[in-house]
């Protein structure tokens, strides 16, 4: 029987029939806005409070403390307390980015995983962590090493990924087909503000719902609403993109 791993995040476990496959990576893409970040702090902060999964959190475009306001913000108010316990593990841009190379980083990280019994991990974002490399081959081996290296240590794992266009199918890279899912957020504008919507794509092992589902952004994070929107992504004439 496959095991699950829980995101806390409402109505998003419905759409997975149960969560994302435990010691798998997913990709989580979408454009500036879409609410990536906010997934990443809270599939993390509700494995803490909810589900008693301790999480790290590497981010190689903020501060600890950026980062710690941003869960303040949306209303995680305890995040500061799993920060100290430990139960959450940030390493942000000062500590990953401080000796330019990605083995020097990966290290300190393998360090910490002998450690203690971490089973979640956020990577943001791969936008960044592709500066490491010198070529797309480089980088393909270093993120294959790095994947398989989560997964012997137990870790469910979301990569965060920065797409610079609206249209999911039309900005595909080589992470796409070396992750176990892909969970693209979308917004698309409107006269009255934006829309989002949320769209797995794909989940190895896994039966899923493959419609796109409209989400809200408010205190507490995001929410996922189960009415599927009338579209299908692949159909033209009815998108709203």
């Amino acid at each position: 029987m496959i095991e699950l791993t829980k995101t806390g995040i409402d109505g998003l476990d419905d759409i997975l029939n149960g969560g994302i496959v435990r010691n798998s990576t997913t990709l989580v893409s979408g454009n500036p806005g879409a609410g990536k970040s906010i997934f990443g702090l809270q599939y993390l902060y509700n494995g803490v409070e909810d589900f008693d999964e301790k999480g790290i959190y590497l981010t190689f475009e903020e501060n600890a403390e950026d980062l710690a306001e941003a869960a303040a913000s949306i209303g995680f108010e305890n995040w500061d307390d799993h920060v100290e316990a430990g139960d959450i593990k940030v390493y942000d841009k000062q500590v990953l980015l401080r000796e330019g190379d990605f083995s020097t980083s990966l290290e300190k990280l393998l360090g910490d995983l002998d450690d203690a019994a971490y089973e979640r991990l956020v990577l943001d974002s791969l936008t960044m962590f592709q500066l490491f490399f010198d070529d797309e081959r480089e980088e393909r081996t270093y993120l294959l090493k790095f994947s398989d290296i989560l997964r012997q240590n137990g870790l469910t794992t979301l990569m965060i990924n920065e797409q610079g266009t609206t249209f999911p199918d039309s900005d595909i890279g080589l992470e796409n087909f070396l992750t176990d899912g892909n969970i693209y957020l979308i917004q698309t504008p409107t006269e009255a503000g934006v829309n989002r919507y949320v769209w797995v794509a794909k989940m190895r092992k896994q039966n899923i719902e493959s419609d796109i589902f409209p989400i809200e952004i408010s205190q507490g994070g995001i929410t996922v609403h189960q009415n599927a929107s009338a579209f299908s992504m692949m159909s033209g004439d009815e998108s709203p993109l």
